[in-house]
């Protein structure tokens, strides 16, 4: 009745169990982001950046503090330690930051990084007929966004590439001059025109009638007749001879006559310029980017989703709906093809124990283990908060093969004294207590090396916490079913047979006959087992190295960026003619082409505050045939566009939400210079590119130091401008108002408000030296007044910890290991001469592998350390657990031997695979060793103890490792980016087991006898 209960409520648990692709990561980071006009960096950097570095470089748990700051915008990113109260933090800095959120000349924004934050799903909405952009728009507004935001879970519906109606009123200063009009004037009749007041009420009758002067702009032609000035006549000289004195009666010299708006200007509507321009296989459509509440099932949103769209389809059938991104048919897929690699790993575990068994009864009871483990974890996952996640179903999955091992240890033993001559139910208590310590410091030998990855801080713990608890769970629920359920089962299925039960399984009686050969030559067989440790250090440096392994999505990105002030009709001719290129090489293996030009702020990437109109983005989504050839087609089409002018085009693969989380979903290569001196920062960062390039393993070597977007500056005669009574303020507010238009209101248009925008002629360089300024009645020439002075800002100003740094960055080619890339990068650089007060370092991913190398390693250690205490609890002695630890060097090596002959990097998956080994590996030992002190305890002599121990546990021992073994095979296989995940720490467990079973039978029996010091029978 327990089991059922267990089971009952671990059902009930599964279907509470969110869903989604990652554990819950609460990344340590907050963005500032800073718009200030069109100020140069150096401005934005001096009057505000410095400032607000100082004050937020004090707050608690801050570690680091980075900046960038470009052509009239900033970004501060504030970086703090893992595990740190969020919300908490998010709220000191706005209290810090406060005085400059009420500066008016600025607009300073605080947002907190969430992995969550980038979009669930994003769609291209296209209609065929309608190339009007303004209407989609409408449609996508008013009904589309309206009816996915009332959806559960969904939080935001962005849209982009829309465009929206203004009344745009074209004129020029010659005109105005004419009539001595200033653009304020015009702005001032037409707001003046535009407006309903209240004019208060009357009553009568005890009816009270509101009073209201209604003026309002209804079409294009109220604007157009809108009276602006007047102007007078022109004067008639009565004793001109040329006028009659009939006509010279008939004017009437003081009438004024009305100056309307379309005499000096032409009034239109149409569309305004762009934010941004969206293209789905290059047709121009609207995009939608969806967003879902932070805590909200990803993949139940999604579904949701597309069921809203199935209703909208119908009720717009003119419309068609291109899904461009689906993280949630990505997640639903990579925890799908986990569930079914983690059943097939079951099924392979049944067939072994069929095999090894050859009873059908038998095989049933110890399989029962498995679903009953499992199910019973999903409770504690439930109310431990856990999600159901490529790591926590990793964690089943790996564990799926080892849930079975304490059940065989307990069978084994039972069938032993079965064939002693005991009775059923005697062997079952008798054979259940035998093993019951050694499976449980098995258990927790397993276990300990898990709280290591709990107590660690950083992205390793976080990411990994969550499949530590998970493996913890299931192995704590399978030795509660070894110790209870399955000898309660074994009893019910055999208790009530009389005769006895012959055990007809598979015997390996061979290994008790060489083993004491194997004893006899046991400083052999240490030698060989410390050669094959010491082959394996020397070939350690030949083993690639690396963060994350490399994702294997289903296409790529490309960034684009052209030369600053670059206009965005520029801008999306150079995207159409790399979309032709794209379509030309790709051909059929392309599914969808989806372009952003200009600022797309879809929440894809935290560099979106920097994105205007000279920058682009592309994102081709390949055929599920040529997916797996994105790599080599990465390399070919950086090759091919690198060579078009002025462009700066980034390659990469499609990004990875764990890599955008830990902060890696940059350029893989980062090389900082520090100092203050920008021609100096400049000269080192162009000495260093010169360096990388040369290394053939590297492309799209790109500085953050180069030219940016070209300037004028103004250099105003301050003694000539205060002869005109004029100041720097109004000169600016004149220029600002010819350049940029001014608004003068808004206006109604079927129900939708427009704006109203007075605008002038675009100006050449020469007509903007001659612009007019007034002063009063008078028109001053820009250059009587100001000098104009070509120049150009810094591409962008690059600060961290309150210094100035330059970047460069590089992509490597995914055939090459990254460490190696690296050593070759420092070689490099160790050549190049550095001016005193300038430092180079190698940051970005590298530093990141550093620190999380450094976390494992102790993590590795500690967990060594643990088992130790355990073994040492269980054995009462401090001699027979170092017999147990040397297993796992001999399984770490065989992990090493396996990523270097496959010709793979190791990375953070693997070594957590390692750290895994140390408890899986020593499980063997234990059961050998365990049996070895009961047989001398019983009275054997060494030998004969060692010697029986041996043919007692060869088979549980042969059994538990195959079955892990080939549980495990399924994840190492498949694609996507969960496969990538798991794929390394199931190799490391595969292969460092293989290794460490062969050789705990060989190496584990000599060691013992060696340190055993008792006299030998």
């Amino acid at each position: 009745m327990i089991v059922v209960a267990v089971l009952l409520l671990g059902y009930i648990s599964l279907g509470k169990l969110s869903v989604d692709l990652l554990p819950q990561m609460n990344s340590p980071r907050i963005f500032i982001e800073i718009k200030a006009g069109e100020r140069p960096p150096e401005e934005i950097e001096k009057q505000y950046i410095q400032n607000m570095e100082s004050q937020v470089v004090r707050l608690k748990g801050v570690s680091q503090v980075s900046s960038v700051c470009m052509v009239g915008t900033a970004r501060i990113k504030v970086e703090y330690s893992w595990g740190s109260d969020m919300d908490e933090a998010f709220l000191d800095l706005q209290k810090a930051l406060s005085n400059f959120s009420q500066n008016a000349e600025i607009q300073v924004t605080i947002t907190q990084h969430d992995p969550n934050a980038s979009p669930v799903m994003l769609i291209a909405m296209v209609n065929p007929k309608v190339s009007d952009m303004d209407e989609v728009r409408k449609i996508g507004e008013n009904y589309i966004r309206n009816e996915l935001i009332r959806i559960e879970g969904i939080a935001e519906v962005s849209l982009t590439g829309t465009e929206q109606k203004e009344v745009i009123i074209e004129t020029d200063q010659y005109q105005l001059n004419a009539y001595g009009i200033t653009p304020d004037n015009i702005v001032q009749q037409i707001k003046g025109m535009n407006q309903s007041v209240s004019g208060g009420s009357i009553e009568e009758m005890g009816v009270k009638y509101i009073i209201k002067g209604i003026a309002l702009v209804k079409n294009i032609e109220d604007l157009e007749n809108l009276v602006i000035t007047y102007k007078q006549p022109v004067s008639v000289n009565p004793t001109d001879a040329t006028t009659s004195p009939s006509t010279t009666q008939n004017v009437n010299l003081t009438e004024r006559i009305p100056v309307l708006l379309k005499d000096i200007a032409h009034v239109t509507m149409s569309n305004k310029k762009p934010d941004n321009i969206v293209r789905i296989n290059g047709k121009r459509c609207v995009g939608l980017s969806i967003y879902k509440e932070t805590s909200f099932n990803t993949v139940k949103a999604v579904n949701q989703l597309k069921i809203s769209l199935e209703k909208i389809k119908k009720a717009l059938p003119d419309y068609q709906f291109i899904i461009v991104q689906d993280e949630g048919s990505f997640i639903q897929n990579a925890i799908d093809e986990l569930k079914e690699t983690g059943l097939i790993g079951i099924f392979i575990a049944i067939i072994v124990l069929y095999i090894f068994l050859r009873r059908i009864g038998l095989t049933a009871i110890i399989s029962i283990a498995i679903p009953i483990s499992l199910i019973a974890t999903f409770n504690l996952m439930y109310f431990n908060g856990l999600s159901l996640n490529i790591m926590t179903l990793g964690g089943l999955a790996l564990g799926a093969g080892m849930l079975v091992d304490n059940a065989i240890v307990v069978v084994e033993s039972i069938f032993h004294n079965i064939e002693d001559g005991l009775s059923v139910k005697e062997a079952t208590i008798k054979g259940t207590s035998d093993v019951g310590g050694a499976i449980i410091s098995c258990t927790l030998t397993h276990i300990v090396v898990f709280l290591p990855i709990v107590y660690l801080h950083g992205v390793s713990g976080t990411l990994f916490k969550d499949q530590a608890w998970t493996v913890a769970f299931s192995l704590l629920t399978s030795l509660f079913v070894a110790i209870f359920v399955i000898p309660m089962m074994f009893h019910f299925v055999y208790g009530k047979k009389n005769k006895p039960m012959p055990m007809n399984s598979y015997r390996f009686n061979w290994y008790g006959k060489i083993l004491p050969r194997i004893i006899n030559n046991r400083f052999k067989v240490v030698t060989i087992a410390a050669i094959f440790i010491i082959a394996t250090i020397f070939i350690v440096p030949y083993v690639g190295n690396e963060f994350l392994p490399k994702s294997e999505g289903g296409g790529f990105s490309l960034d684009i960026k052209l030369k600053e002030g670059t206009q965005m009709n520029r801008t999306a001719g150079t995207v159409k003619n790399i979309e032709g290129i794209l379509n030309d090489y790709l051909g059929k293996k392309i599914d969808i082409l989806y372009s952003q030009i200009g600022s797309t702020k879809d929440g894809s990437s935290d560099k979106d505050v920097f994105l205007t109109e000279n920058s682009a983005n592309i994102k081709v989504k390949l055929k599920p045939e040529a997916a797996k050839e994105s790599e080599k087609l990465i390399t070919e089409i950086s090759k091919i566009l690198k060579d078009i002018p002025d462009a700066e085009i980034t390659v990469q693969r499609e990004g990875s939400a764990l890599a955008s989380t830990i902060g890696t979903d940059e350029a893989p290569l980062m090389v900082e210079v520090k100092g203050n001196d920008l021609k100096i920062l400049d000269k080192i960062t162009t000495e260093i590119k010169q360096k990388l390039i040369v290394i053939p393993e590297l492309f799209n070597v790109k500085t953050s130091i180069e030219q940016g977007a070209p300037e004028l500056d103004i250099v105003i005669d301050r003694l000539k401008a205060a002869s005109y009574n004029l100041n720097p303020s109004s000169i600016t507010s004149q220029l600002q108002d010819q350049l940029t238009g001014k608004n003068a209101g808004r206006f109604d248009n079927a129900d939708e408000m427009n704006d109203i925008t007075i605008h002038f002629p675009e100006l050449t360089l020469s007509d903007f030296n001659a612009i007019t300024i007034k002063s009063g009645e008078k028109d001053i020439p820009l250059y009587e007044i100001a000098t104009v002075v070509p120049s150009s800002s810094p591409k962008e100003l690059l600060r961290l910890n309150q210094n100035r740094i330059s970047t460069v960055t590089a992509n490597i080619n995914g055939q090459i290991s990254f460490d190696k890339v690296i050593t070759k990068v420092r070689k490099e650089l160790s050549a190049i001469v550095t001016t005193p007060g300038y430092q180079i370092s190698v940051t970005g991913e590298e530093q990141k592998r550093q620190e999380a190398m450094s976390s494992l390693g102790f993590a590795l250690l500690l967990s060594i350390i643990l088992v130790y205490m355990v073994m040492a609890s269980q054995f009462e002695s401090v001699i027979h657990p170092l017999t147990v630890l040397l297993t796992i060097p001999l399984a770490s090596a065989g992990a090493i031997w396996a990523f270097f002959l496959f010709g793979k990097s190791m990375n953070i998956m693997a070594y957590i695979g390692i750290i895994m080994l140390n408890g899986i590996s020593v499980s063997n030992s234990i059961l050998l060793v365990d049996a070895i002190n009961r047989f001398k305890a019983q009275g054997e002599s060494l030998r004969d103890a060692i010697v029986k121990a041996g043919e007692n546990r060869i088979r549980p021992i042969i059994m538990t490792s195959l079955i892990t073994i080939l549980a495990l095979i399924p994840l190492t296989l498949g694609i996507g980016e969960s496969a990538s995940l798991r794929s390394p720490m199931a190799i490391a467990v595969i292969a460092g087991l293989s290794t460490s079973t062969i050789l705990t039978l060989v190496v584990i029996p000599c060691v013992y006898y060696i340190f055993d010091r008792k006299p030998r029978g």
